[in-house]
């Protein structure tokens, strides 16, 4: 490639060359950053900038590589893409774990609704005793004795012992056995599938191991998050607002990169996709939505921030509820302020400065 590139230039007398690429998939990453290694700069052109321009010199909605190619190439001539500036290496491992993390996270989320599933097949009036089928009692419970035949012969005392071999810490007391009181008359009355029972009771160990296994890989995570935000010194000033944890900040730097290279909020906004965009030809006026045309897991968790925020951190709650008296709804409102967050966040980047409230935060129990 980089041959038929020189060959190319020598025949038109050109020594500075420009390739233009879709950020498509995994594909572009390492024949991007080569190109770079050779001195050869690189851009990037939205997939979205080539779909709609393919008919633009034939008239035709047909597509393949080559109209691809000279699409991109026009798209480029013209000044529509965007310059391709890897970040600091410590950048690109955030952003890296971030990826896996978002993926362990759906394999967990799956896990789980599969033994959700499994209870309510096997022991609906599990949940009736168990608020939430992850607590520790009751994964003790699922992995000792899951079905209500397993149950059924046994008494209050055997099923704390069965809790403790299990390795449940504080398994007995008056509430455990109270507890074990109830799930015995909740076996006794269940109307569970019962005929798959052997199945089923391997079933649901499989799926217990592998949601564990997915709980302690997310955990390693989150440590691995931890250690690489420590040598980050944008992370420290953005702790000192209170409310944004370390999975949001990992988030940030990882997928928005270096925050010192944005000079207003907005640009972050609509890295995120979270500019607003709006119909309008005539007297006709469409509604404004945001264009989500960038980062949806950078919108993803500037959303759970502000959530997490209005929650947690005096300002944004006092913010959220003047706009709900001012007439916004709770999710404009939520908007509104992911966008102050925004301004928020790259203000204090730029200047180099910590965040700090004049109202008292809430107490945390």
């Amino acid at each position: 490639m980089l041959q038929w590139i020189q060959k190319a230039g020598g025949e038109n007398g050109k020594t500075a060359f420009l390739v233009g690429m879709e950020p498509t998939g995994h594909y572009w990453h390492n024949l991007a950053d080569w190109l770079l290694e050779q001195g050869i700069e690189v851009v990037l052109v939205n997939p979205m900038a080539t779909h709609r321009n393919k008919e633009n010199r034939d008239n035709s909605p047909s597509k393949n590589d080559a109209k691809d190619a000279v699409v991109i190439a026009d798209l480029v001539c013209r000044g529509c893409y965007t310059e391709y500036a890897p970040q600091a290496p410590v950048f690109d491992q955030i952003k890296t774990a971030m990826g896996a993390r978002e993926y362990w996270v759906e394999q967990s989320i799956s896990l789980g609704n599969r033994i959700v599933r499994w209870i309510d097949l096997y022991f609906p009036e599990f949940r009736s005793v168990f608020k939430e089928w992850h607590g520790d009692r009751a994964i003790a419970t699922l992995k000792a004795f899951a079905l209500p035949a397993a149950l059924r012969p046994l008494t209050a005392e055997a099923v704390v012992a069965g809790w403790r071999e299990q390795g449940m810490r504080r398994a007995g007391g008056v509430s455990g056995k109270a507890k074990a009181v109830a799930l015995l008359h909740a076996a006794a009355c269940s109307i569970g599938k019962s005929n798959t029972d052997d199945a089923a009771g391997r079933d649901i160990l499989r799926l217990l191991a592998m949601y564990e296994a997915a709980q302690r890989i997310l955990e390693e995570m989150q440590q691995e998050l931890e250690a690489l935000l420590a040598q980050v010194p944008l992370a420290k000033q953005l702790r000192s607002l209170h409310g944004l944890g370390t999975i949001t900040i990992a988030c940030l730097l990882g997928c928005a990169g270096d925050l010192r290279r944005y000079n207003h909020g907005q640009q972050l906004l609509r890295r995120a996709g979270l500019n607003l965009a709006e119909r309008r030809s005539g007297k006709y006026k469409g509604q404004i939505k945001i264009s989500k045309r960038g980062d949806s897991m950078l919108r993803k968790y500037l959303y759970l921030a502000v959530i997490g925020l209005v929650g947690q951190q005096a300002d944004f709650k006092h913010w959220h509820a003047c706009n709900q008296q001012r007439g916004l709804s709770k999710m404009a409102s939520i908007h509104k302020l992911i966008g102050k967050l925004a301004r928020i966040v790259i203000g204090m980047v730029q200047r180099g400065e910590t965040y700090w409230s004049t109202l008292p935060q809430p107490s945390v129990a």
